[in-house]
């Protein structure tokens, strides 16, 4: 069974989802051992200890550089025995020397259909505010391995939803939540716990 671990910043709604699918038995081979946060007000952590998740805070605003905060991120989860290292409202890039040591480890979800409207800036309301500026049709959510290019790394999962002409960034954004990220995220993450995703040429491939 391997160890999941899920970095937060925030409210936790994915938290949540991952929550719920492992209630419900949609999480096979791994389960959430930790919630690490980069805040300490972090409603996350409140979800998870509903939960007797453990958490840890590894607090951004302690150490003056993303180099000294992704060390100190990089103890904290040698300590929980990290096996697999899942995003979920987290508001730090994370380093080269860590994306490299869990190559294909560290899952994230994005909010659109990448590579649209995506990479550094793109994050929370402002991705459904440059989708409805633009006037697409169709909208979704990404999830993919992470890299230390903000949303570059492999996709793995995509779930597209319309994009309704009454829409505001708010009813977007929960649209988007309720019918793609809780979707897709859950069942990225169990596939890559029983190990049917299969990395060729850069590319990622769900085993069927």
């Amino acid at each position: 069974m391997l160890n999941i671990v899920v970095l937060v910043s925030g409210g936790g709604t994915n938290l949540q989802a991952l929550i719920n699918a492992q209630k419900n038995g949609e999480i096979t081979g791994g389960r959430i051992s930790c919630v690490i946060s980069s805040n300490p007000n972090a409603y996350a952590l409140e979800r998870a200890k509903d939960d007797n998740i453990p958490t840890v805070v590894v607090s951004r605003k302690d150490y003056a550089d993303n180099d000294s905060y992704s060390e100190a991120l990089n103890a904290a989860l040698n300590e929980v025995n990290a096996d697999i290292i899942v995003l979920a409202g987290f508001m730090s890039i994370l380093s080269k020397s860590l994306t490299d040591k869990y190559q294909y480890r560290i899952l994230n979800v994005h909010p659109s259909l990448i590579p649209s409207f995506c990479g550094e800036g793109f994050y929370g309301l402002k991705v459904h505010e440059a989708v409805l500026a633009c006037g697409v049709k169709v909208t979704g959510a990404t999830v993919h391995f992470v890299n230390e290019v903000a949303d570059a790394g492999a996709i793995i999962m995509q779930k597209a939803v319309d994009v309704k002409r009454s829409d505001s960034p708010e009813t977007l954004q929960k649209r988007v939540m309720e019918e793609a990220e809780w979707q897709i995220l859950p069942r990225a993450l169990s596939l890559l716990c029983e190990g049917k995703i299969e990395i060729d040429d850069g590319r990622a491939y769900i085993i069927e």
